[in-house]
């Protein structure tokens, strides 16, 4: 059957038509991206991606939220937009839905995509193990956490807000970093240096660090900089930003008791080559007396162009055509 499938980010909403039997995706079709901001609502960004698909829409849906999804109203952690589950069939004309956080998305991707669609990044070359716990996180908008659990030849997806844990600084740089982030927030969590936005926050203490004027740049700038090499400080925030998503990816391994990690999100996939030559493996395995258990596990990337879209596809097939 068809359905449509979105993944809703903070900064994005992405549709697809996609095709789904027997409990897994057959096919997804191009995705139509819409930036979020520009609609007031999912409802209207439904109409948006009708009018662009220029035909109507199936009537079955596959909803991937940056957000828990829990209650009866659903409120985006870096999005306006407020879902109320009850109310989808009639806002979107649709008879059968499933929503699901975008990481649980991500997840069901993972269980169900080849092992081509993964780059190896680090630990024992090998695929992904097919029994016990994959970690599955990665940067965006937000820092985004879920729970793999494959046996018996079936999984079931965990979806988390383990980004959303404390941060752990681990040098003297970190603490700094650290010291600067709570002149603004009494609690800085993982994704306050681990996220898109995060860069930010690293860029500008490492300027004041070196007393250089501490210019106001957005992440997109900072960003552009850092990946095409015109900055030293942004690129050094580039560097540090890699070294605490490695030790974060290995905290959560640790805490899932997992046999695999994977690295997915939209700013994982732009960073590869960045995180193959950085720091990351190495803060990855760096937890003292288990660090033996860690160089153990395989780290892989997630390559897919739409990890969220296909997972949110692979839930709903999951439930309502296994």
């Amino acid at each position: 059957m068809d359905i449509v499938s979105v993944d809703i980010g903070g900064t994005h909403s992405r549709f697809a038509i996609a095709e789904v039997e027997g409990g897994r995706v057959v096919a997804l079709g191009d995705p139509i991206t819409l930036k979020t901001a520009e609609y007031a609502s999912l409802q209207t960004a439904w109409q948006m991606f009708e009018k662009k698909l220029d035909r109507p829409a199936p009537r079955a849906a596959a909803i991937a939220v940056a957000s828990p999804v829990t209650g009866d109203i659903i409120r985006l952690t870096n999005n306006p937009w407020v879902i109320r589950p009850s109310l989808i069939p009639e806002r979107l004309g649709v008879d059968r839905y499933t929503i699901i956080n975008d990481f649980g998305a991500i997840g069901h991707a993972v269980a169900q995509l080849p092992a081509g669609a993964f780059d190896h990044l680090c630990g024992p070359d090998v695929p992904l193990p097919p029994q016990g716990v994959t970690t599955v996180c990665g940067p965006g908008t937000g820092l985004g956490v879920a729970q793999v659990f494959k046996t018996g030849g079936s999984y079931h997806v965990l979806p988390t807000e383990g980004g959303h844990m404390d941060y752990a600084p681990l040098d003297d740089i970190e603490d700094a970093l650290l010291k600067r982030l709570r002149r603004t927030f009494n609690r800085v969590s993982a994704e306050r240096i681990c996220a898109g936005p995060g860069i930010v926050a690293i860029y500008e203490m490492l300027a004041e660090m070196e007393g250089r004027p501490v210019r106001t740049r957005d992440d997109k700038a900072i960003w552009t900089e850092a990946l095409e090499g015109t900055d030293p400080i942004a690129l050094a925030a580039l560097d540090r930003f890699c070294l605490a998503l490695g030790a974060t990816a290995g905290d959560l391994a640790l805490a899932h008791g997992a046999n695999g990690v994977v690295i997915g999100g939209g700013l994982g996939l732009r960073i590869k080559d960045r995180l193959l030559r950085s720091g990351f493996g190495h803060r990855f395995v760096a937890k003292g007396r288990f660090q033996s258990m860690m160089s153990g596990i395989p780290v892989k990337l997630i390559t897919h162009p739409q990890p969220g879209l296909f997972g949110a596809a692979a839930a709903f097939a999951q439930e309502h055509t296994a």
